[in-house]
């Protein structure tokens, strides 16, 4: 399979010589900028993982009937809070 390239990315030239004063024995800016884009990617996969869970959960909570109202929540946390502020 051929490899493909990404788009060039015009920068300020300052900005490039902070690029270029990064870099790491052995690394160039192809290199640099190919693992940021897939750092990049690889940080939208997982965040776009976790909002399709958390959608899913917040489903099956509501199929069920199964969640716990918000004011007991809040409740539950301002009776804990007090008695932490009291224990201090």
């Amino acid at each position: 399979m051929k490899s493909a390239t990404i788009p060039p990315v015009r920068v300020e030239p300052a900005f490039r010589q902070e690029m270029e004063q990064a870099l790491g024995p052995n690394e160039n800016l192809a290199s640099l900028v190919e693992t940021a884009v897939r750092n990049e990617v690889s940080r939208r996969q997982a965040q776009a993982e976790f909002v399709r869970r958390g959608l899913a959960s917040i489903q099956k909570t509501v199929a069920t009937g199964t969640g716990i109202p918000a004011h007991v929540v809040i409740e539950k946390l301002q009776a804990k809070l007090a008695a932490a502020k009291k224990n201090a």
